[in-house]
Protein backbone atom coordinates (compact mmCIF):
# COMPACT_ATOMS: atom_id res chain seq x y z
CA UNK A 1 0.00 0.00 0.00
CA UNK A 2 1.03 3.57 -1.42
CA UNK A 3 2.37 5.14 1.90
CA UNK A 4 1.62 9.09 1.04
CA UNK A 5 2.47 10.41 4.97
CA UNK A 6 4.41 13.87 4.31
CA UNK A 7 6.32 15.99 6.67
CA UNK A 8 6.60 19.32 6.27
CA UNK A 9 10.33 21.04 6.64
CA UNK A 10 10.57 24.11 8.02
CA UNK A 11 7.83 25.98 10.17
CA UNK A 12 6.63 29.60 9.73
CA UNK A 13 4.53 31.61 7.12
CA UNK A 14 6.08 29.57 3.77
CA UNK A 15 4.58 26.55 5.52
CA UNK A 16 1.42 27.78 5.79
CA UNK A 17 1.26 28.54 1.83
CA UNK A 18 2.37 24.87 1.44
CA UNK A 19 -0.50 23.18 4.04
CA UNK A 20 -2.90 25.33 1.54
CA UNK A 21 -1.77 23.67 -1.91
CA UNK A 22 -1.31 19.96 -0.02
CA UNK A 23 -4.43 20.24 1.71
CA UNK A 24 -5.48 21.49 -1.90
CA UNK A 25 -4.35 18.63 -3.88
CA UNK A 26 -5.50 16.34 -1.39
CA UNK A 27 -2.84 13.75 -2.20
CA UNK A 28 -0.47 13.66 0.41
CA UNK A 29 -1.35 13.40 4.14
CA UNK A 30 0.49 16.01 6.25
CA UNK A 31 1.41 14.39 9.48
CA UNK A 32 3.61 17.47 11.02
CA UNK A 33 6.43 19.76 10.83
CA UNK A 34 10.06 19.80 11.44
CA UNK A 35 11.14 23.10 12.66
CA UNK A 36 13.79 24.79 15.41
CA UNK A 37 13.73 22.98 18.71
CA UNK A 38 12.45 25.79 20.09
CA UNK A 39 9.42 25.58 17.96
CA UNK A 40 8.76 21.80 18.50
CA UNK A 41 4.83 21.86 19.69
CA UNK A 42 3.70 24.85 18.16
CA UNK A 43 0.85 24.05 15.87
CA UNK A 44 0.49 25.88 12.06
CA UNK A 45 -2.53 25.59 10.66
CA UNK A 46 -3.64 22.58 13.00
CA UNK A 47 -0.47 20.73 12.14
CA UNK A 48 2.15 20.27 15.17
CA UNK A 49 5.77 20.35 15.22
CA UNK A 50 6.79 17.10 15.83
CA UNK A 51 10.49 17.29 15.69
CA UNK A 52 13.37 19.24 14.82
CA UNK A 53 16.20 18.25 11.82
CA UNK A 54 18.31 16.00 14.53
CA UNK A 55 15.12 13.44 14.01
CA UNK A 56 15.31 13.44 10.05
CA UNK A 57 16.40 9.99 9.90
CA UNK A 58 14.12 8.48 12.60
CA UNK A 59 10.86 10.00 10.67
CA UNK A 60 11.92 9.27 7.55
CA UNK A 61 11.88 5.55 8.50
CA UNK A 62 8.08 5.97 9.33
CA UNK A 63 6.81 8.48 7.52
CA UNK A 64 8.93 8.50 3.77
CA UNK A 65 8.09 11.81 1.88
CA UNK A 66 9.11 15.36 2.54
CA UNK A 67 8.66 19.06 1.35
CA UNK A 68 10.96 21.93 2.29
CA UNK A 69 8.72 24.63 3.47
CA UNK A 70 10.92 27.04 4.22
CA UNK A 71 10.99 30.21 2.31
CA UNK A 72 13.74 31.83 -0.08
CA UNK A 73 14.73 35.36 -0.24
CA UNK A 74 18.32 36.16 0.63
CA UNK A 75 20.04 33.10 0.15
CA UNK A 76 18.95 29.40 -0.87
CA UNK A 77 21.56 27.73 1.99
CA UNK A 78 18.90 26.71 4.81
CA UNK A 79 15.87 25.13 1.85
CA UNK A 80 19.29 23.76 0.27
CA UNK A 81 20.58 22.29 3.48
CA UNK A 82 17.17 20.90 4.38
CA UNK A 83 16.41 19.17 1.42
CA UNK A 84 20.36 17.13 0.85
CA UNK A 85 19.70 16.53 4.57
CA UNK A 86 16.42 15.44 4.35
CA UNK A 87 17.92 12.91 1.29
CA UNK A 88 20.33 11.76 2.95
CA UNK A 89 18.09 10.41 5.96
CA UNK A 90 16.12 8.98 3.08
CA UNK A 91 13.21 11.17 2.37
CA UNK A 92 11.69 11.01 -1.07
CA UNK A 93 10.70 14.20 -2.40
CA UNK A 94 7.08 14.71 -4.27
CA UNK A 95 6.53 17.38 -7.00
CA UNK A 96 3.33 19.23 -5.41
CA UNK A 97 0.93 21.24 -7.69
CA UNK A 98 -1.77 23.43 -6.62
CA UNK A 99 -5.02 22.24 -8.91
CA UNK A 100 -5.44 26.41 -8.69
CA UNK A 101 -2.08 26.45 -10.72
CA UNK A 102 -2.04 25.74 -14.69
CA UNK A 103 0.95 23.44 -15.70
CA UNK A 104 1.27 22.08 -18.74
CA UNK A 105 1.56 18.10 -19.53
CA UNK A 106 4.98 19.28 -21.97
CA UNK A 107 6.49 20.98 -18.70
CA UNK A 108 8.61 19.31 -15.84
CA UNK A 109 8.67 19.91 -12.38
CA UNK A 110 11.21 18.47 -10.55
CA UNK A 111 11.20 16.44 -7.26
CA UNK A 112 10.96 18.50 -4.00
CA UNK A 113 9.46 21.59 -6.15
CA UNK A 114 6.03 23.25 -5.66
CA UNK A 115 3.77 25.08 -7.61
CA UNK A 116 1.16 27.68 -5.91
CA UNK A 117 -2.14 28.63 -6.55
CA UNK A 118 -2.72 30.35 -9.76
CA UNK A 119 1.14 30.09 -10.94
CA UNK A 120 1.26 29.17 -14.82
CA UNK A 121 4.10 27.16 -16.10
CA UNK A 122 4.23 26.50 -20.25
CA UNK A 123 4.78 23.67 -22.78
CA UNK A 124 8.54 22.90 -22.75
CA UNK A 125 9.33 24.53 -19.52
CA UNK A 126 11.59 22.79 -16.99
CA UNK A 127 11.20 23.57 -13.28
CA UNK A 128 14.50 22.05 -11.34
CA UNK A 129 14.55 20.20 -7.95
CA UNK A 130 13.44 22.20 -5.00
CA UNK A 131 11.80 25.07 -6.25
CA UNK A 132 9.00 27.38 -5.06
CA UNK A 133 7.30 28.83 -8.15
CA UNK A 134 5.12 31.25 -5.95
CA UNK A 135 1.32 32.59 -6.60
CA UNK A 136 0.46 34.06 -9.96
CA UNK A 137 4.16 33.39 -11.27
CA UNK A 138 4.71 33.10 -14.86
CA UNK A 139 6.99 30.11 -16.41
CA UNK A 140 6.51 30.64 -20.12
CA UNK A 141 7.60 28.16 -22.76
CA UNK A 142 10.90 26.61 -22.79
CA UNK A 143 12.16 28.53 -19.95
CA UNK A 144 14.16 26.26 -17.93
CA UNK A 145 14.46 27.08 -13.82
CA UNK A 146 17.88 25.50 -11.57
CA UNK A 147 17.34 23.85 -8.46
CA UNK A 148 16.47 25.85 -5.59
CA UNK A 149 15.16 28.85 -6.88
CA UNK A 150 12.51 30.82 -6.03
CA UNK A 151 10.28 32.84 -8.49
CA UNK A 152 7.76 34.85 -6.05
CA UNK A 153 5.14 36.36 -6.68
CA UNK A 154 3.87 37.39 -9.76
CA UNK A 155 7.18 37.00 -11.31
CA UNK A 156 7.40 36.76 -15.13
CA UNK A 157 10.17 34.48 -16.62
CA UNK A 158 9.61 34.72 -20.61
CA UNK A 159 10.42 31.98 -23.20
CA UNK A 160 13.58 30.26 -23.49
CA UNK A 161 14.88 31.97 -20.02
CA UNK A 162 17.87 29.88 -18.25
CA UNK A 163 17.74 30.66 -14.45
CA UNK A 164 20.82 29.46 -12.53
CA UNK A 165 20.64 27.48 -9.62
CA UNK A 166 19.58 28.99 -6.44
CA UNK A 167 18.36 31.88 -7.41
CA UNK A 168 15.99 34.41 -6.17
CA UNK A 169 13.23 36.80 -8.13
CA UNK A 170 11.32 38.88 -6.66
CA UNK A 171 7.90 39.44 -6.84
CA UNK A 172 6.30 41.10 -9.99
CA UNK A 173 10.27 40.84 -11.43
CA UNK A 174 10.03 40.54 -15.47
CA UNK A 175 12.78 38.73 -17.10
CA UNK A 176 13.17 39.25 -21.10
CA UNK A 177 13.02 35.98 -23.37
CA UNK A 178 16.00 34.04 -23.79
CA UNK A 179 18.12 35.51 -21.12
CA UNK A 180 20.53 33.61 -19.54
CA UNK A 181 20.63 34.91 -15.42
CA UNK A 182 23.61 33.43 -13.71
CA UNK A 183 23.23 31.15 -10.15
CA UNK A 184 22.89 32.35 -7.47
CA UNK A 185 21.30 35.48 -8.43
CA UNK A 186 19.36 38.30 -6.38
CA UNK A 187 16.52 40.00 -8.24
CA UNK A 188 14.39 42.96 -6.63
CA UNK A 189 11.15 43.17 -6.55
CA UNK A 190 9.66 44.98 -9.72
CA UNK A 191 12.73 44.66 -11.58
CA UNK A 192 13.17 44.13 -15.78
CA UNK A 193 15.61 42.41 -16.49
CA UNK A 194 16.97 43.72 -20.06
CA UNK A 195 20.20 42.66 -20.69
CA UNK A 196 23.21 40.57 -19.02
CA UNK A 197 26.67 42.65 -18.34
CA UNK A 198 29.53 40.66 -18.43
CA UNK A 199 30.30 41.09 -14.78
CA UNK A 200 27.00 41.51 -13.18
CA UNK A 201 22.90 40.99 -13.71
CA UNK A 202 21.79 44.05 -15.06
CA UNK A 203 18.13 45.73 -13.45
CA UNK A 204 16.23 48.34 -13.53
CA UNK A 205 12.93 49.00 -11.52
CA UNK A 206 9.64 48.78 -13.99
CA UNK A 207 9.07 52.46 -12.52
CA UNK A 208 12.16 53.84 -14.17
CA UNK A 209 11.78 55.81 -17.49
Amino acid sequence: MLNNDLILLGAGGHAKSCVDVVELENIYKIIGLVGLPSEVGQVYLGYAVIADDAEMSRLASLHPNALVSVGQISSPDLRIRLFNSARAAGFRFPEVVSPRAQVSRHASIGAGSIVMHGAVVNAGAVIGENCIVNTHAIVEHDAVIGDHCHISTGATVNGGVRVGAGSFLGSGAIIREGLAIPAGSFIKMGSLVVRIHPEQLIARSSTES
